[in-house]
């Protein structure tokens, strides 16, 4: 950012200094832009992913890095930065310098970092976020579990509150909030064990270290097929039934209340500094949507059970923006499930849900330039 506010000094310098030669200003920041697009990249990007290796988050940034270089021709190395819902991977991104060599593997929008305090920013209006999936929630248990169906966990829950544990990939992250807002519907108190990412949360289950895996489906279901986890509810509209039989509920075929907000899970989000250069953004975007819709991505998409959603510019923007203002409202009516501080909508000059459509957008949110 120094360096981006250094440069428009110059240029306004070299203005000022030059009147009545226009045309010369106008030509000297021409070939600085060409320049960017020519050069870029001139060495190997970094993606720093969000979460551990072998996650949901892990595995979409890696396929999208694949097939973005292939597509471009570029050199992307790929490395995890896991730790406070994201806020160690963005903080690492954010310090470094705005040249396009370093960018966020992210998820949900980032919109944990800031309701949390741990971080000042606002994402949707400081940083770019490229959409490519959503994924849905999965509560499984190992196959030796006591318990057969979801009802059991309802049951033994209601009997003795807190007595049944649940792992999540981090405090106050998307499969912490998902099984706090499944619990309310059903009316009962979990006891909610943080990891760092889906996969060790996966395996927290699977060991017995808790009773139940959280997580999202795509997590899951290699175990449930191979017979290691039996699943006990997930987040689409409709049950699942499987190529082997094995039906997958639906949360609302066991609580209909459940309906009005479903499909629900995580997304995926490719992200960078909105302080990029104009050209470098522009080059990145493309890349993007290249590896996006390529075939390879969407293969890894169907076997997985992820959604292709893929969202950029305002659209993006304005999701990320909604479902901020969403998780900060949830949050708030549970901060004693959370476990920590939680920023009001007032203090992050968020609407209330309800409110959400006719303040969008606020006031000085400037959509991105790129096409």
């Amino acid at each position: 950012m120094n360096d981006n506010k250094k440069a428009g000094l110059n240029r306004r310098g070299f203005i000022s200094g030059a009147a009545g030669v226009a045309g010369l200003s106008a030509m000297h920041i021409t070939i600085a832009n060409t320049a960017h697009a020519q050069t870029y990249p001139g060495r190997p990007i970094t993606l720093v992913v969000m979460y551990s290796a072998g996650g949901g988050t892990d595995t979409i940034m890696r396929k999208l890095a694949e097939e973005m270089a292939a597509a471009k021709g570029w050199t992307i190395n790929v490395a995890n930065r896991p730790g406070a819902v994201g806020g160690v991977a963005t903080q690492f991104v954010g310090a470094a310098r705005p040249d396009g060599y370093t960018l966020l593997g992210g998820a949900n929008y980032n919109r944990f970092v800031r309701v949390l305090g741990h971080a000042e920013f606002t994402p949707w209006e400081d940083w770019i976020s490229m959409k490519a999936a959503n994924a849905l929630a999965s509560w499984s248990v190992r196959a030796d579990s006591p318990f057969q169906t979801m009802e059991d966990v309802i049951e033994a829950a209601r009997a003795n509150p807190g007595s049944v544990s649940i792992s999540t990939s981090g405090t106050g992250g998307v499969w912490h909030e998902l099984a706090l807002i499944v619990a309310n519907i059903a009316g009962v108190e979990l006891k909610y064990v943080p990891y760092q990412g889906g996969k060790p949360a996966t395996l927290a289950g699977l060991q017995g270290e808790t009773d139940i895996s959280g997580g999202g489906l795509h997590e899951h279901i290699d175990l449930i097929r191979a017979g290691e986890m039996r699943n006990l509810t997930q987040t689409s509209g409709d049950d699942i039934t499987l190529d082997d039989g094995q039906v997958l509920r639906s949360i609302a075929t066991i609580l209909p209340e459940s309906r009005s907000i479903l499909p629900v899970g995580a997304t995926y989000n490719f992200m960078f500094r909105r302080d990029l250069p104009a050209e470098i953004q522009q080059e990145i975007v493309d890349g993007f949507r290249a590896a996006a819709n390529s075939d390879g991505f969407k293969e890894l998409v169907d076997s997985k059970f992820f959604q292709l959603d893929v969202k950029v510019g305002e659209e993006a923007d304005r999701e990320g923006a909604l479902m901020e203002t969403i998780t900060t409202d949830i949050f708030n009516r549970n901060q004693e499930q959370i476990g920590a501080e939680v920023k009001t909508a007032e203090e992050l000059g968020l609407p209330a849900p309800e409110d959400f459509d006719s303040w969008w957008p606020p006031q000085g949110y400037t959509p991105p330039s790129f096409t």
